[in-house]
């Protein structure tokens, strides 16, 4: 895996942090808290996806596909908590509470997890390469 400069390192851990106040923000109704996540989001994955790996093992270029699906999760997490505060997207008030309505949370957790799981996989993949 190519090795992030300091300012990328700390940019991506400026995302991080931006959505976790973002989204911890959401929980208490507060109406500015997609507009700290959507930044945090695109951050967190542009400097990831800018993280590269050029060698040959299978499971860590599996891994890192997984990696980037979870950022893609970031961001439709950020498009979701959009739509959550007004119903912009203008479909019928059942069909929102059905599929938009807090259902972010779930993508969100989704995207989590997986970041996690690939992270600590990545890690013990390359301890073993080298």
């Amino acid at each position: 895996m190519r090795q992030l400069s300091k300012t990328e390192t700390l940019l991506m851990l400026l995302g991080g942090l931006l959505m976790v106040i973002g989204s911890g923000a959401s929980l208490f109704a507060q109406s500015w808290a997609p507009y700290v996540f959507a930044p945090g989001a695109l951050l967190f994955a542009a400097i990831q996806m800018r993280q590269t790996y050029e060698g040959t093992n299978f499971t860590i270029r599996r891994l890192r596909r997984i990696m980037l699906i979870s950022d893609v999760l970031f961001l439709i997490a950020a498009l979701m908590m959009f739509a959550n505060q007004a119903n912009f997207l203008g479909l019928d008030f059942l069909v929102y509470i059905k599929y938009v309505h807090n259902n972010w949370i779930v993508i969100l957790l989704v995207a989590a997890i997986l970041q996690l799981y690939t992270s600590h996989r990545i890690a013990n993949e390359l301890e073993k390469e080298s």
